[in-house]
């Protein structure tokens, strides 16, 4: 056996793997460049976040393109300024009306504080067949104002920029109401489809009535 092969052989363990003390602070001394692609960067990419401070709606209108074929929105203690349904819809190009046609379903579970009620069911306010409003992310009754009071989850969007199929979507969220005494939480699960064969470009979130009053939305791609 020569000797840079009983070198490297001596770096390996009995069932083939290189040994953790074979690297050292020499090892890569004549590497200049690592090529494109070759490092491990994350299935999941970071692409931008907002943050509500009194806010009518907060948008999206970058960074959803044909990079990623799964875009992630996570919402993050959304607190409104008056009790109201926290909801989306999507645009196309650079138009603003939001207003896409939207086919959805939704149902939800819920528990009081106390464990003296709990249920789960179907969420009537919470669908649309080919409607063109603002879909619900949440059940009403609504989100309220106590300080408590907030609304965690997140909204998956699948191919959002293809040409060919319609544009499919799943949330769930999880939020807590405090006007009924004692309070209780909500779990909500929605998912449908923007009946558009055109690529959606933009999204943005609000409120029903009053504004985002604090809380964060952050955009992530997925390879």
């Amino acid at each position: 056996m020569g000797t840079i092969t009983r070198n490297f052989a001596n770096n390996l363990t009995t069932s083939g793997l290189l040994k953790p003390d074979a690297f050292n602070n020499d090892s890569f001394d004549n590497v200049t460049a690592v090529p494109s692609g070759s490092v491990e960067t994350g299935d999941m990419q970071f692409i931008s976040s907002a943050t509500a401070s009194a806010s009518a709606s907060i948008s999206f209108t970058s960074g959803i393109d044909s990079t990623y074929k799964e875009y992630v929105f996570y919402f993050v203690n959304i607190h409104p300024s008056a009790e109201s349904v926290f909801s989306f819809q999507a645009d196309t190009g650079t138009n603003t009306n939001y207003n896409q046609t939207i086919t959805s379903t939704s149902f939800r579970a819920f528990h009081r504080e106390d464990g003296g009620e709990s249920g789960l069911g179907y969420i009537t306010s919470g669908d649309q067949a080919q409607g063109t409003g603002f879909q619900h992310l949440m059940e009403t009754p609504q989100l309220g104002t106590n300080n408590d009071e907030n609304l965690n989850g997140y909204l998956h969007i699948f191919n959002p920029s293809s040409d060919t199929f319609v544009k499919h979507f799943i949330a769930r969220t999880l939020s807590q109401n405090d006007d009924s005494s004692p309070a209780y939480v909500l779990d909500g699960f929605f998912s449908g489809y923007f009946n558009t064969t055109t690529p959606l470009t933009r999204f943005q979130f609000k409120m029903a009535s009053g504004n985002i009053d604090a809380g964060q939305i952050l955009l992530y791609g997925i390879n």
